[in-house]
């Protein structure tokens, strides 16, 4: 919106033409995001605790856990509205991949807010069920999913890309809205799972957000990509927008839930942000890279998966208890360790990912 305006003013003051660079609409998206955050957060929360919005706290699980009962829930509105806000401030809105984004994004977090409202306000402790919760979490994916592909310029924008290749790629063809699908269903609940201890989620969602934001402008710079050996795609750049946004917004939350958490983003901020990740990581063409970047979020899902799997079919459990976190806390791990260490692994990870960049 801020771009349509600056460009207006250009024509009588040239210095309004550093607003063209993408680099600088996305540090004022950041910014601005961040911003929003320390200003609207503590009201925010005041706000959730007069309205009992809080966290309720499973009587099987660590004893440490119990003190958290009652922390304010349903912060994640406060990141999706400095997500919201600054990509509509800042981004191209001529651009379909960031109306596409923001869509998959706030869709999430529709189904969450229902589902929070649900079991914190009206109290009923079923909230969504599964299969409605999944049934919308389908139908906002595929609607994403066919947008891209009826909108792909060409053959790469459906392709399957093998990272640490040069221009190896696989053709999905129509095949890419069933693995569009995946990707956007998958990771939201995936980082929904990891969302269990203070700042355990939100931290690695604004690392690797920022990594595929990095992905996100040289895939959309012709220079940049034909330097890099990576397959450029037009229009992709302007996602650096909302990932700058996303990082800024979640940098701004955590401000709040770090350890001891002042409020709880819940499943309208971790399922909308898991989407969010999986279908930036589709449009700028980087799946495998995004698996590996938040394998922290694959680990957790895997943990649960396996835990069910192996106690439904031989009645044991693999683990103290999943998601995998909760496994290290009952192994005597203090919070803020399993916390900085699961961080840290996705530094690491974050960082092979984006060698991919250059190993080719």
């Amino acid at each position: 919106m801020l771009l349509y305006l600056t460009n207006y003013l250009a024509q009588f003051e040239s210095g309004f033409n550093v607003f063209n660079y993408l680099t600088m609409r996305a540090i004022l998206g950041a910014l601005t995001a961040l911003v929003l955050s320390f200003v609207i957060g503590p009201k925010m929360i005041a706000k959730l605790q007069v309205n009992q919005a809080g966290q309720p706290v499973r009587e099987d699980g660590p004893v440490t856990h119990l003190p958290k009962a009652g922390t304010p829930t349903m912060g994640g509105v406060l990141i999706l509205t400095a997500i919201a806000v600054s990509t509509v401030l800042w981004a191209d809105l001529e651009n379909h991949f960031v109306w596409i984004v923001l869509f998959v994004t706030l869709s999430f977090g529709a189904i969450g807010y229902v589902d929070d409202y649900k079991k914190l306000i009206l109290q009923d402790p079923a909230g969504i069920s599964a299969r409605a919760k999944l049934f919308w979490q389908s139908v906002a994916a595929i609607v994403a999913a066919i947008a891209l592909y009826v909108t792909a310029a060409d053959e790469i924008s459906t392709s399957l890309l093998i990272p640490y290749f040069k221009d190896l790629m696989i053709p999905l063809g129509v095949f890419q809205v069933v693995v569009t699908y995946f990707f956007i269903v998958g990771f939201s609940n995936a980082v929904n799972l990891t969302d269990g201890l203070d700042g355990l989620a939100i931290m690695p969602t604004v690392l690797v957000g920022g990594a595929l934001g990095v992905f996100a402008y040289v895939t959309g710079n012709v220079n940049f990509s034909g330097y890099l050996g990576i397959p450029y795609v037009a229009g992709t750049g302007e996602i650096l927008v909302f990932c700058a946004a996303l990082a800024g917004a979640g940098l701004g939350f955590l401000w709040f839930n770090t350890y001891p958490a002042q409020v709880f983003m819940g499943d309208i901020g971790a399922l909308a942000l898991g989407a969010a990740l999986g279908v930036v990581a589709v449009v700028v063409r980087q799946e495998i890279v995004l698996v590996i970047m938040g394998g922290v979020f694959v680990v957790e899902t895997l943990s649960v998966i396996i835990q069910v799997a192996s106690f439904k079919l031989t009645g044991r459990r693999v683990f103290r208890m999943a998601p995998l976190h909760h496994h290290f806390e009952l192994k005597g791990w203090a919070e803020p360790k399993v916390i900085v260490r699961f961080w840290i692994i996705t530094v690491i990870l974050v960082l092979i990912g984006l060698a991919s960049l250059k190993i080719r």
